[in-house]
């Protein structure tokens, strides 16, 4: 049995979970709803106050998909209830973010300003401290939009591993690299 697939979901009080004749499961709460279309053969009940995954055999596919629409699931009720938020850092001199709206502009070195429209479901702030680096803080209930969000951000300049400079998670540990060394 799968460890993650036959662990039942606890819902809070404040979360109304709804599954549709075609599998859908819908989950909607304070900080919005999500919905997301289940396999045919993966079975989802409630019962009392849990959501319970299960699956019909015991064959690789079904083993495959019964943790994952579990974490799936188990996510949706998260974001719902609490929400998600993810936090980038941008280390190095000169580099800068503004929210404007829903765009997000970047200063990160290059000769031109980065430009990025945010998704309505994630809302972003930058943070600007003096002495520190500056802070992009994105949140949103939908974990996997939100991770990818984050990704792409990211991906504009990555951490160098001489320096450091470059957009980082915040509290993320990055391997540095010694430098050139002179030979006398």
């Amino acid at each position: 049995m799968s460890r993650i697939g036959k662990l039942p979901i606890s819902l809070p009080n404040t979360i109304e979970v709804t599954v549709a004749a075609n599998n859908v499961v819908t989950v909607k709460g304070p900080k919005g709803s999500l919905s997301t279309p289940v396999d045919k053969d993966i079975i989802v009940k409630q019962q009392d106050n849990q959501l319970v995954v299960e699956r019909p055999t015991e064959q690789k596919r079904h083993k495959a998909m019964h943790g994952l629409y579990r974490s799936l699931i188990n996510n949706m009720v998260i974001g719902v209830s609490e929400g998600y938020k993810e936090q980038l850092e941008l280390v190095g001199v000169g580099y800068k973010a503004t929210m404007q709206g829903g765009i997000l502009e970047l200063s990160l070195g290059y000769s031109h300003n980065i430009f990025l429209a945010m998704p309505s479901e994630v809302t972003a702030t930058a943070v600007t401290e003096k002495g520190k680096s500056p802070v992009i803080t994105l949140e949103s209930n939908d974990k996997q939009l939100l991770g990818q969000v984050a990704a792409k951000i990211r991906s504009l300049r990555k951490v160098e591993p001489y320096k450091g400079k470059g957009i980082r998670f915040v509290g993320e540990v990055i391997r540095r690299k010694a430098g050139k060394t002179a030979s006398k």
